[in-house]
Parts: C-alpha cells; structure tokens; sequence
C-alpha cells in the first residue's frame, strides 16, 4: 500500500504572493479545509508545506503555503503533485477503497481464470472503470459496477470479477 495519497496537482501560480492553483484529485475538494499541510512531491523529495489559506475557484483549490510570500519562490513546484499520509485521508466507509490500492491487482474471473493486472482507474461520470492489461499485451475495461466487479481484496490484491458476454471481443 501506498504511504501517501495525492490530493492535488499545482497546476500554475496564482497571483504573485506566492499562492498557488491546484487541480484536486480528491473526491471532495473541501477537504483542503481540514488540512493543516501535505507534501510536495519533488520527484527527488517530499517537502512538508504548511497551509496557511484555502480559497476556491470553479473547479480549482487556490493554496498559500506558510513562508512563501513571492511567485518565484513557489514556481519550481508547478507541476508537481500534493500528497497527504494515510493518516490524514478521510476515514472510508465499508466497500471503499482508494483507487491506488488496487493497481497492479491481479484481476480473475469468479471461476478463478486469470484476466490480467489491473493498471489503471478511469474516472467517468457513470462509473470508475478499471483497466485491466491481458497476458496477449491487449487491454480490457470493465465497468466498477456490481454486475461486473465482484469482489476486491485489498491484502490479497486480487480483484473478482464477472466477464460479460462479449467484453473480450
């Protein structure tokens, strides 16, 4: 499992007092509220940033961070991603799970048959869809939905799932 969760992506500067937008990859961007810091990832380190404002803007979460008071002290971060321990993530309810912790899951049928590894989530605004890499090199989607999506054992890291007929072809 994962240490830390991303929540964010700077995305640009905001202004020239060192404030900074962020495209949320949370679920609820008011979470930011509750948030007293996350990290940056630098891609070498992860850098604590104390916040010391939180603002909203459409579909974007404008943040100050303590001790960056000037637009050239907080630029070298654009583009990186903001991420929370564990610890500081929203409690989940029973069927929950963060989408990171089921990538790389091994995805079977309920007969047991092997389908491929789950590499990646897709987020549509019906349903997630999980992108399941196949042994022959090709990709399949199935749909996070009941019909499909079985069972998802997290220590395991095998996700169950029903082929509907004509999903293979």
């Amino acid at each position: 499992m994962e240490d830390y969760l991303r929540v964010g992506v700077i995305s640009n500067t905001h202004g020239i007092r060192g404030e900074v937008k962020v495209f949320p990859t949370t679920d609820e961007k008011e979470r930011f509220d509750d948030l007293e810091y996350v990290f940056v990832d630098t891609g070498k380190e992860k850098i604590r940033l104390d916040i010391q404002n939180v603002k909203y803007f459409k579909n974007m979460v404008i943040l100050k961070f303590k001790g960056f008071d000037d637009i050239n002290e907080i630029e070298k971060y654009k583009g990186s991603d903001l991420l929370i321990t564990r610890e500081q993530a929203v409690p989940l309810e029973p069927g929950q799970f963060f989408l990171c912790d089921v990538i790389d899951s091994t995805v079977v049928e309920e007969n047991g048959n092997p389908v491929g590894i789950l590499t990646e989530v897709l987020t549509t605004a019906a349903n997630d869809v999980f992108v399941v890499k196949m042994e022959n090199g090709k990709e399949v989607l199935l749909p996070v939905i009941e019909d499909c999506v079985k069972q998802i054992d997290l220590e395991q890291k095998i996700v169950t799932v029903y082929l509907m007929p004509g999903l293979l072809d």
